[in-house]
């Protein structure tokens, strides 16, 4: 399963592997839980296209280590994008914090 999200030497602009998703809620409120490691601010892109949560950007290897050599590379680097499909309700987004690798998300359902 790891092979599908990465693979070297493929440069297209295509994602590459989704990040996982956490969902809770009550009947005011969304708040999603999205594992993005590494990921900085400036890499990353979060829309709300009608019932649909975006999220895409880029995990960069870089020189974080310095090693001249990877002996093992299990966390996925690379372009990523992931779509989660809300309930059935109009939201808003209220709140976006991006802290110890993950994104919170907030959202606020519309009366």
């Amino acid at each position: 399963m790891h092979q599908q999200f990465f693979q070297l030497g493929q440069v297209d602009d295509s994602p590459r592997w989704e990040p996982p998703v956490d969902m809770f809620g009550d009947e005011r409120a969304l708040c999603l839980l999205i594992a993005l490691p590494g990921v900085t601010p400036e890499r990353l892109d979060v829309t709300l296209e009608q019932q649909t949560v975006v999220v895409n950007g880029v995990r960069s290897l870089g020189s974080t280590f310095g090693a001249d050599m990877i002996i093992q590379l299990e966390i996925p680097y690379g372009r990523f994008e992931r779509r989660v499909q809300l309930p059935h309700a109009d939201y808003r987004m209220v709140d976006m914090l991006l802290r110890d690798g993950c994104l919170r998300l907030t959202l606020e359902r519309m009366p």
